[in-house]
C-alpha cells in the first residue's frame, strides 16, 4: 500500500508549507487556526484540532515512554491512524529507536512514525521489511523535506522482475479500438507501460519519446494496445485499458523493472488497423497483445531500446512481465483460471 507522507509545520511557515506541497506531501500538521491559511495556498488536507483530520478524533498521537504505551497504539490504530512519538532524551531530543516500531508493526497497522530526517524516514519505512504505514516529518529544513519526499517516492515504487520473451510472430487483425495513454509526465527514453491481452503476461510497451520521420516525439504518450488489454497500475493491481481516464494512475516501468507512478491526463481511444504480437518466454509462457499496426508503435528490447512492431521478426527478444494467472477486479487472487 502507498506510504503516507505528512509534514508538521508549527509554527506556520508559508515557505515550509509550499516546499511540502511541491514535494508531494499528503497532509500537513498545523496548530489550531492555521488550516484556512494552508487552504489559501493549496487544496491540501490539514491535521489539527480544527483541521480536515481532527486531532483526537480522526488521528491520534501516542508518545511511547514505556512498553504499556504500545498497547494504547494498538487499541487506537485498528480504527484510525496513530502518530507515534518516541520518548525524549534528557537533552529534549527524540529518542530514536526502532524497537517500539518493530513491536507495533508485528501487531497492527495505521502506524505513522514521527521522524526528524530523511534518514530516519528510510529506517521507519523499511523496518522489518514492511515498515510503518507512513511518516510525520518534523523539521524546519527545506532540503530535508525534499530528501524525505524522495525516500517516500522510492518506498512507494514497486520493483518488478522483467523477463525476456522471444517473438513468435505478428499478424494483422481486424480494425479495433486502441488506446493512446497520455500521461502527465515527460517519460524519458527506455520507459513505458506494461500491457497484455491477459493479466498474467504483459509486454513492456515503449513510450513515444523517439525521433521518427512520421511524427514528432510525444514523450508523455504510450500507444499501449486495444481497449480490452490489461495494464499494470499501482499497488500490484491491473485495470482494463479502456477504464483508464483523466486522473487514473499507471505504472511506468524501465528495463530493470524499476517503477514510478504517472497520472493519466487522457486516454485517447480511436479505431485503427491492428496487429497481434505473439511471444514466448524461456519458461514457455505465451505473451500476446493486440496493438495498433503502425511503425511508431514499439516494444522494448532487453537492452532498453525501442523495437517497432512492424519490424519484428521471429527470434527477436523483447521484455515482458509474467505472473501466476488469477485476478478479480484487478486484485491478484489464487484460483483455477485459463486465459487464452
Amino acid at each position: 500500500m502507498k506510504k503516507i507522507f505528512w509534514v508538521k509545520v508549527d509554527p506556520f511557515d508559508k515557505k515550509l508549507i509550499t516546499t511540502a506541497l511541491e514535494s508531494g506531501v499528503d497532509a500537513v500538521q498545523v496548530k489550531k487556526g492555521d488550516t484556512q491559511k494552508v487552504h489559501e495556498l493549496s487544496k491540501i488536507k490539514t491535521i489539527a484540532e480544527d483541521g480536515d483530520f481532527i486531532l483526537g478524533k480522526d488521528v491520534k498521537i501516542v508518545k511511547i515512554n514505556r512498553k504499556e504505551d504500545e498497547d494504547k497504539v494498538i487499541a487506537e490504530s485498528g480504527k484510525i491512524p496513530v502518530i507515534i512519538q518516541n520518548k525524549e532524551t534528557e537533552e529534549g531530543q527524540a529518542d530514536w529507536t526502532i524497537i517500539p516500531l518493530e513491536n507495533l508493526i508485528s501487531k497492527t497497522t495505521n502506524l505513522i512514525q514521527t521522524v526528524k530526517s530523511a534518514e530516519e524516514a528510510k529506517i521507519a519505512l523499511t523496518t522489518m521489511e514492511k515498515g510503518a504505514d507512513g511518516i510525520l516529518l518534523e523539521t524546519d529544513d527545506f532540503q530535508e523535506i525534499k530528501e524525505t519526499a524522495k525516500v517516500i517516492r522510492e518506498s512507494n515504487n514497486e520493483k518488478l522482475e522483467l523477463v525476456e520473451a522471444e517473438i513468435i510472430g505478428t499478424e494483422p487483425v481486424a480494425m479495433s479500438d486502441r488506446c493512446c495513454v497520455d500521461t502527465g509526465s515527460i517519460l524519458p527514453p527506455g520507459k513505458g507501460i506494461l500491457a497484455g491481452d491477459t493479466s498474467s503476461a504483459m509486454f513492456l510497451v515503449y513510450n513515444e519519446n523517439v525521433e521518427s520521420p512520421y511524427c514528432d516525439p510525444r514523450p508523455f504518450r504510450v500507444n499501449a494496445g486495444a481497449v480490452h488489454a490489461y495494464v499494470r497500475i499501482p499497488n500490484n493491481k491491473t485495470q482494463y485499458m479502456m477504464e483508464l481516464k483523466s486522473g487514473s494512475e499507471v505504472l511506468v516501468v524501465d528495463k530493470e523493472g524499476n517503477t514510478e507512478v504517472a497520472v493519466v491526463g487522457r486516454n485517447k481511444i480511436e479505431k485503427r488497423p491492428m496487429m497481434l504480437v505473439r511471444a514466448k518466454t524461456k519458461e514457455g509462457r505465451e505473451v500476446t497483445l493486440i496493438m495498433q499496426n503502425a511503425e511508431t508503435i514499439r516494444l522494448t528490447s532487453p537492452e532498453g531500446e525501442p523495437l517497432s512492431i512492424t519490424h519484428l521478426k521471429p527470434g527477436d527478444k523483447v521484455l515482458a512481465y509474467t505472473e501466476e494467472a488469477g485476478r478479480h477486479f484487478g486484485v491478484q487472487v489464487k484460483e483455477t483460471i485459463q486465459e487464452r
